[in-house]
């Protein structure tokens, strides 16, 4: 996937200025899809080149004018052909992983120490994630839409991260 992909995604469900879609990567595409607001804007200079987008400059009181972006119809072919198009799954490359299985070869207190951190991490974000949920679907049953879509993302990464917690806590009671 492209960085374009994720921001076509980003503008469908709402038009926005360079900004917007930093601090929207910030609290939520980025949490599968990461970006910085320098390679948002430079990517949103090339879609705009390529038509995919189109934007509005609007007035500002007191500051520059913002331009607020919107998908264009050659953006929306493009992000309808890349949904249908077929994805590879993705593969796993954990680092700790690795740590883990050349664990005979170092030192296992250290490891603990690596591993329990990375649990730790994964445990905070589980919360975040678990918070959204609570926060902006509150009646998982009646979603539809773009939200039932976002909640769906959001429940992978939920899965995702109640996994990752879980073998952890499990590699430091059998270390």
């Amino acid at each position: 996937m492209a960085l374009e992909h994720a921001i076509l995604v980003s503008l469908s469900e709402l038009s926005g200025s360079g900004y917007e879609l930093a601090r929207r990567f910030d609290k939520s595409i980025g949490f599968f899809w990461s970006a910085t607001h320098q390679q948002i804007y430079r990517t949103l200079t090339r879609m705009d080149g390529a038509d995919w987008i189109t934007g509005e400059a609007v007035a500002q009181d007191g500051r520059p004018d913002k331009k607020v972006y919107s998908v264009a119809a050659a953006g929306r072919a493009e992000l309808d052909r890349w949904i249908a198009a077929p994805t590879d799954p993705s593969q796993l490359r954990e680092e700790l992983a690795v740590k883990i299985r050349g664990a005979a070869n170092g030192d296992i207190d250290a490891l603990k120490v690596e591993v329990a951190r990375h649990r730790d991490v994964h445990a905070t974000r589980l919360d975040v994630y678990r918070l959204i949920e609570k926060q902006d679907f509150p009646d998982p049953a009646a979603l539809t839409g773009t939200a039932l879509h976002q909640y769906l993302v959001l429940r992978g990464g939920i899965r995702v991260e109640e996994g990752f917690t879980e073998w952890c806590t499990e590699v430091l009671e059998k270390l």
